[in-house]
């Protein structure tokens, strides 16, 4: 039998992974593994066995493990192509893998194979595993949630693509001097990325700057031409994303900018060496840094290159994979669906109309058809601030051609919106793109986005309902049959079976392991909860996950110990001034001045977790990591305290923590103020690994406590409708609470003496005049009550291990709706129109 050029033979003559009788894939054995792994170390790394360091190994286990996924991708490929299937293509600013070869080995099913082998050469994999560094090609849960639905595509067999960035630094790394963040580049790839396979050859070139001018066309219509343009090109390398069981492997196709010439040598060779190179310095600054900060105006014009380079890169890519199988557009909406993950991508709108026009003299109708049937877009924010605007001066400059586009698209819209509302000029304003006012025009990308997607959806039920009663109602009202709900979801395979083996192999041992793939098996787990043997079991489970946190924490925080039969009480997140860090820190402060100053024990002993990065230019949420570090320190060393209580912020959060954080959690922080969160994804991550949750009626936290039963999770605070109407009638005034409610009076007090804080304490007087003056935008003082007496409840049924361990495992045994494999099918089903293609 001749071999296909199409499924080359390995290089050493083993198959990486095999069929089975089935036709699905076969993992493979410890020997075959080990023969990937030793070719690697000679022909890869030009090494001997007695000269490998523990970064050789990790790199030779890596690419070994990769060889396993190459061959399935490619038979992957062979059959989406057989099958003429239609593809989903997600593009997003963040894809937040973390670490890959744990996850890598779980999915293909070689983790004991892998283990045995290296257990012959004297290596411990999971210490091997431990060198990996993060792939920092995010930053929450907006790119966590990205990598979960690539793993979903990939376990549910369905042809979808990630598009984004190859961020050289990522955000950066977190540090803590003297309690303050100090950021520093996260140069994840400084050593060689195993995962990713770079494609030269499927570079693009993208145009940028410019201006335009008037021209004929071959049929001498008038079009405008863009001249005069400066190009970067789009050097893409793709990163392998194995199904659970390995049938199906996609990519993740990532682009890194660079100039479309080295230098320029005639500058070079007359003595201007740095002038030489000013052009491959700044195209290849735009795939720097994820999200540089736009206080400045250099800084804006930066993140508006960066959407635009990954928009047009994807879309390029995206037409000329199309048209290698197809000789016009007709077919493009049947065979293509690009799902914009929020706001950032939002100029694949105004992109795609180019190409096809321009570049493929398809007409404006035409056009407009194929795009708006093409796209979805998912909104992921209720923060009017956090809906992204381009100083219309600024879009001119950058890219006139698409500012023309958006324009021309904008007149047609508001035609139709005048047809429908005559004579509603306020109606106007607010739904055109162009946004005019403060003396410039805005282009809001939103707007965009909403108009150019033939579906539109929000990530949690409430989110859903807010989106179309309170952010967009003159578009809902426009369109309803666009706007849906896609409530998000996480991958039980990251985080349980891998991030949370103890637990995953309990479970697994007592009702089998269709959970993995079906995340609604572990409603057999519920009879569980009333077995006393299997709560001591779970809860055996949880203390060994805290024992190996403690030990974390004793490592990354100055050799701070704490209890491992405390709660651990857990908020770890972006920080933000909505998220409430504040909140909470504001009751860690309560309870210290209670157990010093009153003499009131706790009712049970807590360790209070903090975690998560600030935005560099976000000098309220950069203060609030402050202030959580100064009460670490203070109720730390305070010989009073012993072990009822310690607090500690756990520095540099990102997946590889979050997978030692989560599964130790008793109690998990979702304490947003309501309206304000879209869904949360941390929330499914905690009560899928037996936390209980603490939470306001916000998000996707109402969906959890439907879910698992209101009675099992802890919930507090006013709800959305309530603080809506306390802020439009504007009858909520926190002085009233301050003048009437003692505890509340002894925290706020704290923050305008040194009785608490010393010498520091003038750096929070910002906090007393932020609640009180100002208003307390998000209503920290108004829930504090609440708060404080449901965690009094939580510590109560804490002290019950038997009902607290019963409660925990029915949060185990009723998340099945929260699995991002639900979610992916949702979407497939009702916006995208694609199958899986076993």
């Amino acid at each position: 039998m001749s071999k296909s050029l199409e499924t080359p033979t390995p290089a050493n003559g083993i198959p990486a992974i095999t069929n089975g009788a089935n036709g699905k894939a076969k993992p493979a054995t410890a020997e075959q593994f080990m023969e990937h792994f030793r070719r690697h170390v000679r022909y890869s790394l030009g090494k001997d066995w007695g000269a490998l360091s523990t970064t050789n190994m990790l790199l030779a286990v890596s690419l070994a493990v990769r060889d396993l996924m190459v061959d399935r991708m490619i038979e992957t490929e062979r059959r989406y192509r057989e099958a003429k299937a239609k593809r989903v293509y997600y593009l997003s600013m963040e894809f937040l893998v973390g670490r890959s070869l744990g996850n890598n080995v779980t999915n293909l099913g070689v983790v004991d194979a892998v283990r045995d082998a290296l257990l012959e050469l004297g290596v411990d994999f999971d210490d091997l595993r431990e060198e990996e560094v993060d792939a920092a090609l995010g930053n929450g849960g907006l790119g966590r949630l990205a990598a979960c639905f690539l793993d979903s595509l990939a376990t549910l067999d369905m042809p979808g693509f990630g598009y984004g960035i190859n961020y050289e630094y990522g955000l950066f790394k977190q540090d803590i001097e003297n309690g303050f963040q100090k950021e520093r580049p996260d140069s994840w790839r400084s050593q060689t990325n195993p995962w990713m396979i770079e494609r030269p050859d499927e570079s693009v070139d993208i145009p940028i700057y410019g201006n335009l001018a008037h021209g004929t066309d071959r049929d001498g219509s008038t079009k405008p031409m863009w001249v005069n343009c400066r190009h970067f090109v789009g050097v893409p390398s793709d990163m392998p994303i194995v199904g659970y069981g390995a049938n199906t492997v996609n990519f993740l196709r990532l682009y890194t900018a660079k100039a479309s010439q080295e230098f320029d040598i005639q500058k070079f060779n007359e003595g201007n060496y740095m002038t030489a190179v000013e052009e491959k310095i700044a195209s290849e600054t735009v795939s720097k840094v994820l999200y540089p900060s736009d206080e400045a105006e250099k800084g804006k014009e930066l993140r508006l290159l960066q959407e635009y380079f990954f928009v047009s890169c994807a879309i390029r890519d995206i037409v000329r994979r199309y048209l290698r199988k197809h000789a016009t557009f007709d077919e493009f909406p049947n065979k293509v669906a690009i799902q914009l993950n929020d706001t950032h991508p939002a100029l694949a709108v105004a992109e795609l109309m180019r190409v096809l026009m321009d570049e493929h003299r398809i007409s404006f109708e035409a056009a407009w058809e194929i795009t708006t049937k093409t796209l979805g877009y998912t909104n992921h924010t209720l923060l009017p601030e956090a809906l992204e605007k381009w100083p219309e001066a600024l879009f001119h400059r950058v890219l006139p051609r698409h500012l023309l586009i958006v324009h021309e698209i904008n007149r047609r819209f508001l035609e139709k919106v005048a047809q429908k509302w005559p004579e509603d000029h306020a109606r106007l304003a607010r739904m055109s793109i162009i946004e005019e006012g403060h003396g410039f025009k805005q282009v809001r990308m939103a707007h965009l986005a909403l108009v150019g997607s033939h579906a539109v959806n929000g990530v949690a039920e409430l989110h859903s309902d807010l989106v179309k009663t309170s952010l967009v109602p003159d578009f809902y009202e426009l369109w309803p049959e666009r706007f849906s709900n896609k409530t998000n979801g996480v991958t039980q395979r990251r985080w349980l079976l891998k991030a949370n083996p103890g637990l995953a192999d309990l479970i697994s041992r007592s009702i089998g392991d269709g959970w993995i793939t079906d995340l609604y098996g572990l409603e057999k787990l519920e009879p569980f909860a009333e077995d006393e043997g299997f709560r001591k079991e779970f809860l055996a489970v949880k203390r060994a996950n805290k024992i190996r946190m403690a030990k974390t924490i004793k490592d990354v925080c100055g050799g701070v110990v704490v209890d491992p039969d405390s709660i651990f009480d857990v908020i770890c997140k972006r920080i933000h001034e909505y998220k409430r860090q504040l909140l909470m820190a504001l009751r860690v402060i309560h309870e210290y001045l209670c157990l010093v100053e009153d003499r009131k024990e706790p009712v049970a002993p807590r360790t209070y977790i903090f975690a998560g990065k600030a935005a560099p230019g976000y000098w309220a949420a950069k203060q609030i990591i402050k202030l959580a570090n100064d009460l670490a320190r203070i109720v730390n060393n305070d010989p009073r305290v012993r072990d009822r209580m310690k607090v500690v912020f756990v520095p540099d959060y990102r997946v590889s923590l979050a997978e030692k954080l989560i599964p130790s959690a008793d109690l998990s922080e979702q304490i947003s103020t309501a309206g304000k969160e879209a869904s949360g994804t941390s929330n499914m991550k905690f009560a899928m690994n037996g936390a209980l949750t603490m939470c306001t009626w916000d998000g996707a936290n109402i969906e959890i406590a439907e879910a698992v039963g209101a009675e099992n999770i802890f919930v507090f605070g006013h709800k959305t409708e309530e603080i809506k109407q306390m802020r439009e009638t504007g009858t909520y005034n926190p002085w009233d609470l301050y003048h009437n409610n003692p505890a509340i009076k002894r925290v706020m007090d704290t923050f305008q003496s040194d009785r608490l804080f010393g010498r520091d304490s003038a750096l929070f007087n910002w906090i007393f005049h932020s609640l009180l003056n100002q208003g307390d935008t998000y209503f920290h003082l108004a829930d504090f009550e609440s708060y404080l007496a449901t965690q009094d409840k939580a510590g109560k049924e804490f002290k019950q291990p038997a009902l607290w361990a019963k409660k925990a495992i029915l949060n185990v045994s009723r998340m099945g709706k929260f699995s991002s494999d639900r979610t992916v099918r949702q979407y497939a089903e009702e916006i995208w129109g694609i199958k899986s293609i076993p």
